[in-house]
C-alpha cells in the first residue's frame, strides 16, 4: 500500500509514517455561507502534515475532509520535500479520480521532475518555502477553480519546453531539445558530468532502477550503443 489510512486524531509522538499518508478532519460550515471547497491532505511527515492542517481550518474558505471521504474532495493537497517513486504514484492515482484535482506543495523539485509532475496530472505547483496560509489558500481555491498555479522559474522551464516542441511541429526533420524528455535530458547531463547510476538516483530522487530504464530507453529509441555514444550525440546536436 502506498498510504496508511489514518482514522481519528493523530496521537501526539506518534511514529512518523514512511509513505505518503492521508490527513483530513471534518470542519463545520455554517448556514447560508458560500460553499466550501473540500480539501483532502497528504503527506509523508506528520509535522509537515500538522502544519497545512492547521494553517487551512483557520480559513473559513476551505472544509478538510475526513479520511474515510478523502477520495471525494474537490482538492487533493500533496505536501512533501521532494519528488520520488513513491509520490509519482500516489499523484497518478490522483489524477484517475475524476472527482478531485491535485495542488502539490512541495520543497524541492529539479529540472527533470516539473515535467514529472505534470504528467502526473497536478495543476498547481507551490514551494514549500513559499507555503504560509494565504498562499496555500491562494493554491486551493486555483486547483479548485481549474486554474494552474507555477513559480515563475517553472512557469519558465515550461513554456521552454514548450517551445521546443513547436518548433519540432514546425521542422520534424530537425533535431531539437523535444528528442529528449527533460527528464532524459537531466540524466544524460549528470552522465556527462560523471556520475554513476547510485549517484544520478540520489540526484533526481528516482530510484536506481528508474534511471537505468531510462537511460537503456534513450539508447534503444535513438538507436546508439551505450550512454557514452548517448552522451557523444546529446552534445554533438545540442540536446543537453
Amino acid at each position: 500500500m502506498l498510504r496508511t489510512q489514518e482514522k481519528g486524531q493523530a496521537a501526539t509522538g506518534g511514529t512518523a509514517h514512511k509513505a505518503v499518508t492521508g490527513h483530513s478532519v471534518r470542519g463545520a460550515s455554517g448556514s447560508g455561507r458560500t460553499p466550501r471547497v473540500t480539501v483532502a491532505v497528504y503527506a509523508a511527515d506528520p509535522v509537515l502534515r500538522v502544519g497545512v492542517v492547521q494553517q487551512l481550518r483557520q480559513r473559513p474558505e476551505a472544509e478538510l475532509i475526513d479520511a474515510a471521504d478523502e477520495d471525494s474532495a474537490q482538492v487533493s493537497l500533496v505536501v512533501v520535500d521532494s519528488l520520488d517513486d513513491d509520490v509519482t504514484a500516489l499523484l497518478t492515482r490522483l489524477r484517475y479520480n475524476a472527482a478531485t484535482r491535485t495542488g502539490l506543495v512541495i520543497g524541492t523539485l529539479s529540472s527533470g521532475g516539473l515535467q514529472r509532475v505534470i504528467e502526473s496530472g497536478v495543476s498547481a505547483v507551490l514551494r514549500r518555502s513559499e507555503a504560509d496560509q494565504d498562499q496555500l489558500l491562494h493554491l486551493v481555491l486555483a486547483v479548485a477553480n481549474g486554474e494552474g498555479v507555477l513559480p515563475g522559474d517553472l512557469l519558465g522551464e515550461l513554456l521552454g519546453h514548450i517551445g521546443s516542441i513547436s518548433r519540432s511541429a514546425l521542422d520534424p526533420g530537425a533535431l531539437a531539445l523535444s528528442t529528449l524528455t527533460t527528464r532524459e535530458a537531466e540524466m544524460l547531463r549528470l552522465v556527462s558530468e560523471g556520475l554513476d547510476t547510485a549517484e544520478i538516483a540520489r540526484k533526481t530522487s528516482f530510484s536506481e532502477r528508474t534511471v537505468k530504464n531510462v537511460l537503456h530507453e534513450i539508447t534503444t529509441r535513438l538507436q546508439l550503443r551505450n550512454r557514452a555514444h548517448a552522451v557523444g550525440y546529446a552534445l554533438r546536436n545540442g540536446l543537453i
